[in-house]
């Protein structure tokens, strides 16, 4: 399926450069092109890697500072999911229009922008006397998450157009995104034990101010479209729409997939989101411009994104849980215990997707990293309440970590190449929605199937074990722990079942051909219509 948007997207021809429509003002080309990299183009990754990392920690940073959280502030069971949900729900729901945003006002001027609303957010969290000031905190650190995310990948993106670069920038980009919530459970982990979960949150401060005085030296962008309008409607479509279907997925754990709330907000997220794509038909200026998503390749790596992120969130919960509640971890022990999927996902990304991918199809990395991915999901379905952790965690997890490392990369930087400029920010604001959506479901689908089958088999063990006499302290914590662990299990292999399928539509969907094969095309044809052009 070709590109609807193929004319006025930028082409990597053999020569490098990078061609946009001559005379339209909305397409502005980026300040270098592939034959005039940047000189900065490497520290410049590291300011955009760094922002990077900070929005992906927080989504797990404050997860094992949590506990403490809750009995500092005397937040209660019901209402503790707040903590995380106000962050989800605002970072889900306005991605898009902090993509669009960044396309509109310029990407440098967008992600400076988040990082100080960031930081600020960060600092209000972590002086929050009451529960009220640490919800509010962290929905501001989405709002503002929204807006940097996106224009930290569109900055990518734009500052590496193409070529080995390109491959070797978003294999780190790629690291950091799969492994960075990994390090949040180590570092808040670290932070809880050995300071207070207030630094959770006060971290951000300096690692934000690290990165605006970066992104103030040496990141380089175009300047803001100009004449553009923002889509009033469309905002409020999709962003009420992502942020129904976030709520109604935290809340189908507590509450059940049946109940009136879950389904009526799910409901209401389904014909808005329909409503949205309708109006994105009829809009001047769309906020989600269709032919970005009606790609072959671009959609399926969406999809993909998606459904790989519901399976690595699978495996943060119910691991962190395992670690915790079953040997016994202390916090900063949980989080040493993720570093080998980290380095797992690192050596994937860097060593390996980054080498090969301007070398190979796209699906010739994603597809086996799927598979690899599922196959150590589905080792961890083996897990009870005897097995250890080098014997039977840590093969899994390195499994696991190594299968990502080899499937975000190509499918990252498929979804953001051959994109106009104009349009850079809301493509990787789509793939950063898909991301955080995918979480969202991940973690109450998966916890929702873990309770359930946990509940089933407890009501049916104890009483059963009641029958045959009264039950000692011993024998009933055995039971309750061999039940919790089983919901893991089947929660975990549903994990895989969702990786395998991902595996199956990255190779049905996702046809792309290798950067070398392009060029050589592009060059071939470039060199058969000399002749007519001399004439």
């Amino acid at each position: 399926m070709s590109d609807p948007s193929a004319p006025d997207r930028p082409g990597i021809g053999a020569g490098g450069r990078e061609s946009g429509k001559p005379g339209d003002s909305r397409t502005d080309a980026p300040s270098t092109t592939i034959d005039e990299p940047d000189p900065h183009r490497w520290w410049a990754l590291a300011v955009i890697a760094t922002a990077q990392l900070m929005v992906v920690l927080d989504a797990t940073i404050v997860n094992i500072a949590l506990p403490s959280a809750q009995r500092d502030l005397g937040i209660s069971n019901g209402n503790r999911q707040w903590v995380i949900t106000a962050y989800t729900l605002a970072f889900g729901g306005l991605l898009l229009l902090g993509g669009r945003v960044a396309d509109l006002v310029g990407r440098k001027r967008t992600f400076i922008i988040g990082l100080i609303g960031f930081a600020c957010a960060s600092a209000l969290g972590g002086a929050s006397p009451g529960q009220e000031m640490l919800y509010l905190s962290r929905a501001l650190q989405g709002v503002f998450a929204a807006l940097l995310a996106p224009s930290a990948l569109s900055l990518l993106t734009t500052t590496f157009p193409g070529g080995n670069d390109r491959a070797k920038a978003f294999g780190i980009f790629s690291a950091i995104a799969g492994g960075g919530s990994a390090i949040g459970l180590l570092l808040g982990g670290i932070l809880t034990e050995w300071l207070s979960w207030r630094w959770c949150l006060y971290v951000n401060v300096f690692i934000a101010l690290l990165a605006v005085i970066g992104a103030l030296t040496l990141l380089r962008d175009r300047a803001g479209a100009k004449g553009a309008h923002l889509d009033i409607p469309g905002v409020l479509l999709g962003s009420g729409g992502l942020v129904a279907i976030v709520y109604g997925f935290s809340r189908a754990e507590p509450q059940g997939w049946t109940s009136t709330e879950v389904l009526t907000v799910l409901g209401v997220g389904v014909l808005l989101l329909a409503a949205f794509t309708w109006w994105q038909t009829k809009s001047p200026d769309p906020l989600l411009p269709l032919h970005i998503i009606r790609d072959r390749n671009r959609g399926g790596s969406v999809i993909v994104m998606g459904m790989t992120t519901i399976g690595l969130f699978g495996a943060f919960l119910f691991l962190t849980f395992f670690l915790q509640t079953v040997l016994g971890y202390s916090p900063l022990s949980a989080g040493l215990a993720f570093l080998p999927l980290s380095a797992g996902i690192i050596i994937g990304s860097t060593q390996i997707s980054a080498r090969l991918l301007p070398l190979v199809p796209p699906r010739a990395l994603l597809v086996p990293g799927l598979l690899l991915s599922a196959g150590g999901m589905y080792t961890l379905t083996f897990l009870d309440i005897h097995s250890t952790y080098v014997g039977h965690i840590l093969p899994g997890t390195i499994l696991l970590g190594f299968g990502l490392g080899l499937t975000f990369l190509p499918v990252i930087s498929t979804a953001t190449m051959g994109v106009a400029p104009r349009d850079s920010g809301v493509t990787s604001a789509t793939v950063n929605t898909a991301q955080q959506v995918g979480g969202s479901i991940g973690t109450s689908l998966l916890n929702t199937i873990a309770t359930t089958t946990t509940t089933a088999y407890l009501t049916s063990h104890l009483a059963e074990a009641a029958r045959e006499g009264p039950l000692t302290p011993a024998e009933r914590t055995r039971i309750v722990n061999t039940g919790t662990v089983h919901g893991f299990t089947v929660a975990i292999a549903w994990a895989a079942i969702i990786l395998l399928t991902a595996a199956v539509i990255g190779a049905l969907m996702i046809n792309g051909k290798s950067p070398r094969a392009r060029a050589a095309e592009e060059e071939a044809a470039a060199k058969a219509a000399a002749p007519d052009a001399g004439r």
